[in-house]
């Protein structure tokens, strides 16, 4: 394996932690009931007559798949479905989708199908848009858990009191990082994939390993939830972010409160952070120039996604064998990024989901 792609798999599938080694282990999603998330849209359905908002419930299917069954219901293209985010199959999920509007007196709510649920379904006026969300909420049962319980607790503050590395987890990387290969192959002149789906997780993937080697190097310098001189600053709940010089006591103080966020790159045409902070950023993707010069020419915009995240509600209880835990996580984030700052688990059939 060269230099490079053992690098690029470090910083996909086992990037640093920063709050220390793990506490012990535990098993993660021994059964989909242990692992619960639900969306939250931050808005209700508007009335309107064009499409209809549904609720749903799904196990054992992935969102795609479930995406398909609705439209099959819906009499419409798989295209017409809309849905703010994937979720992952192992796990009881509740989440949104949009249908257009069925014909007069009929309705959706009450279907099932294999692996899914229509709990509601409520008159909209738009279709439901990637990224349309407030957030998600987790509830997690860790089984089979050997933990130094003093250490844990050191860790479960660490937690709550700085929140984690906003990595994008090994799901966004493939199974064993089938999309590292992906990427390589494009990279050596080879296409992307045909369908906008599987061309859009390669791009994704791209944009995510370099997320993943700008963080990793913040982690380890010990300045990930910290603001460098030149920051791209992100405004916390907001997809934008402002450009900060100097860092003075009034952006520390609001750094405290977790007002605001560091930024790492999404990589594509834009703007790129300045001085300190685009020193480290620069430094970080050395070895990877051509391919956020790939990025950029495939077309894509650059933004940016902040370096830390809040696990907001934060609790765990620890019983033998067990530790339950349950947050609230804004969208984009993932639940696997939490946990592995407390607890080793075992490797999972990975998928490209927001947790």
């Amino acid at each position: 394996m060269s230099a490079t792609a053992a690098a690029r798999r470090a910083a996909a599938l086992e990037p640093p932690r920063a709050h220390g080694g793990p506490a012990g282990r535990a098993r993660l999603k021994a059964a989909a009931e242990d692992f619960r998330v639900e969306e939250r849209l931050g808005f209700v359905a508007d009335g309107g007559g064009a499409h209809r908002l549904l609720r749903v419930e799904k196990r054992g299917r992935d969102t795609l798949a479930v995406v398909r069954e609705l439209a099959r219901l819906a009499g419409c293209a798989p295209r017409d479905v809309g849905f703010a985010g994937l979720k992952d199959r192992h796990a009881i999920a509740t989440q949104y989708f949009t249908v257009p509007a069925p014909r007069a007196g009929e309705t959706l709510a009450g279907q099932a199908g294999d692996g899914f649920a229509v709990l509601s379904a409520e008159p909209h006026s738009r279709k439901l848009r990637r990224g349309a969300l407030a957030g998600n909420a987790f509830e997690i049962l860790l089984r089979e858990v050997e933990v130094d319980a003093p250490r844990l607790g050191e860790r479960l503050a660490a937690v709550a009191a700085r929140g984690v590395p906003n990595y994008f987890g090994t799901q966004r990387f493939g199974r064993d990082g089938s999309n590292l290969e992906a990427i390589e192959r494009w990279q050596a002149g080879g296409p992307l994939p045909r369908g906008r789906e599987p061309r859009a997780f390669v791009l994704s993937a791209a944009r995510s390993l370099l997320f993943n080697t700008v963080l990793a190097a913040r982690v380890r310098a010990g300045s990930w939830d910290r603001l460098l001189a030149g920051e791209l600053v992100n405004l916390a709940g907001r997809q934008s972010w402002f450009a900060a010089g100097e860092i003075d006591a009034t952006l520390e103080e609001r750094l405290a409160r977790h007002d605001i966020h560091p930024t790492g790159p999404l990589a594509g045409r834009g703007p790129a952070p300045s001085a300190a902070a685009g020193a480290a950023e620069a430094a970080a993707l050395a070895a990877e120039a051509s391919l956020g010069e790939a990025l950029a020419a495939a077309g894509l915009e650059a933004a940016r996604r902040p370096l830390r995240v809040l696990a907001e509600g934060f609790r765990a209880d620890l019983e033998p064998g067990t530790l339950r835990l349950a947050f609230r996580l804004p969208p984009g984030a993932y639940a696997t990024a939490v946990v592995r700052e407390l607890v080793d688990t075992p490797d999972l059939a990975p998928e490209h989901s927001d947790d």
